[in-house]
């Protein structure tokens, strides 16, 4: 099947063209927001060629499972249909269904309050996935070279490709909390650049200086001050972006036409810095020190034994946060722990569900050699690859879920290797990279580049022998008959 004919055919499932409000890309899914829910034919969807599962948990948005590089080939094709993309369904607008199809989308938020703000930090960061990994790859490849290669460390390409690695890094994560408020800004409904600013003043000296004059700096310890440069990180810029549209839709409402494009971003800065730097920063600040201190007392603990049991129980349980759209939450803990040790820990044990998976899978294909079940062989035999490489949606939706049994041995399989890597302290330089495509980040640790990347892989390995060995043992060749 074409993309184009996979697109048309889940058009068609989703009510027709005309039911759609906007279509995009997620890493491997596409996200459709409709004007009628009960329009979506789910048993349809899932019956195309090509289509992996599905995620239907709010009313009038879906996301359909197709697979990493297809989705973005759907989501162009849809650009093509004239079908807008949007970052985020719940700010889409579709002439006069506009206010109708908000109102249905915050009943469904209104059912699950805590999921809906976690998917909303997930809604934020996901466009800045791309960034995230490139910066990770860089400097998980650039501590790589700079331990195998020491000795070459004043030659001239040495010089060049350790620069340029580190400068796509740098771009990153220097201002990574302006490129936050950017994107929650989109998410908000505020003006982008202005929640750039924003999120670019959290770490600028200036808050140092002012931090000084009201007596809340420490000079001693300058990280642990009530307010400092940087403090609250992502969890600030965010929330102060939240607050920051509040007052830029206040103004802009009292602002006269003629008057608005240069007084209504002035005030609105001026007005949202006061709360921000003396109430937002030092709150989230708290909240980060927390963080920071749970990481610390599971996946960084002294004690061997807490970091297994916490590797094994992180790994056992993602992906059922994942299923379920909760594990968008955790990257407020990833960019606290990016931006305060300057490594993820934690991560590569979670990183191991997918693994766990693959076990699973090729467990299941066996047995569906075994009874001649081709349908869910080829199902199989697609998902496999991206799922070894570290992409896990696609036999989450259309293998392990589905079935139920093997997404509860996958986990319990993947619990084993997530003990190992947290037991061995492998930390990544990133998130978002897992499987194979995973090694190259898992350079972070006290082990060295080199060692953290060799027991990541002997993780992964545990993790698909687990996998296999729980998913053989609980399922039997006639329960893949008929799947």
């Amino acid at each position: 099947m074409t993309i184009q004919e996979l697109v048309q055919s889940i058009l068609k499932g989703v009510g027709g063209r005309q039911n759609v409000v906007t279509a995009t890309n997620c890493m491997t899914r596409l996200r459709i927001n409709v004007k009628n829910d009960g329009a979506i034919d789910e048993a349809a969807l899932k019956g195309i060629e090509g289509v992996m599962g599905i995620v239907h948990d709010r009313p009038n948005y879906i996301e359909v499972v197709v697979g990493p590089g297809k989705c973005r080939k759907c989501s162009d094709y849809c650009k093509e249909l004239g079908i807008p993309a949007a970052a985020d369904a719940a700010t889409a607008t579709a002439g006069g269904d506009w206010k109708a199809n908000k109102a249905a989308i915050k009943a469904g938020q209104k059912e699950n309050k805590l999921k809906s703000m976690l998917k909303t930090f997930g809604d934020i960061f996901v466009p800045l996935i791309p960034g995230v990994i490139a910066a990770g790859l860089c400097a998980g490849i650039n501590t790589l070279i700079q331990q195998v290669f020491k000795t070459s460390a004043e030659a001239g390409w040495y010089i060049i490709v350790t620069s340029l690695l580190g400068l796509i890094n740098t771009a990153f994560m220097t201002y990574l909390t302006a490129w936050a408020g950017y994107r929650a800004a989109e998410k908000f409904g505020g003006t982008p650049v202005l929640g750039g600013m924003l999120g670019m003043i959290t770490t600028l000296g200036g808050i140092d200086a002012i931090s000084k004059v009201v007596h809340l700096y420490n000079e001693a310890q300058p990280l642990d001050a009530i307010l400092r440069a940087g403090r609250g990180g992502v969890l600030a810029a965010v929330i102060g972006v939240w607050v920051m549209c509040k007052i830029e839709k206040a103004v802009r409402s009292k602002m006269p036409d003629a008057l608005d494009i240069v007084f209504t971003p002035l005030l609105t800065l001026i007005i949202t810095l006061i709360p921000y730097i003396f109430i937002v920063m030092p709150i989230t600040g708290l909240i980060s020190t927390g963080l920071v201190k749970l990481v610390g007392a599971v996946a960084m603990s002294t004690s061997p034994i807490v970091r297994a049991v916490s590797g094994y129980l992180g790994a056992a349980l993602f992906l059922p946060m994942v299923a379920m759209g909760m594990h968008h939450g955790l990257v407020a803990l990833y960019t606290v722990q990016l931006e305060t040790f300057g490594a993820v820990y934690l991560y590569p044990a979670l990183a191991m569900a997918g693994a766990g998976q693959v076990g699973a899978a090729i467990a299941i294909y066996l047995k569906c050699k075994k009874v001649n079940n081709n349908r869910l062989k080829s199902v199989i035999g697609g998902a496999l690859p991206a799922g070894i490489l570290g992409v896990g949606e696609p036999l989450i939706y259309g293998v392990t879920l589905p079935m139920g049994k093997p997404f509860i041995t996958a986990g319990l399989g993947a619990g084993f290797g997530g003990a190992f890597v947290n037991f061995m302290q492998v930390a990544s330089t990133t998130w978002g990279p897992s499987g194979l495509l995973g090694c190259f980040v898992m350079t972070a640790g006290p082990n060295g580049a080199t060692m953290s990347v060799l027991y990541f892989v002997i993780g992964l390995v545990i993790s698909y022998i687990m996998g296999f060995i729980f998913t053989n043992l609980a399922i039997k060749p006639e329960e893949v008959a008929n799947v």
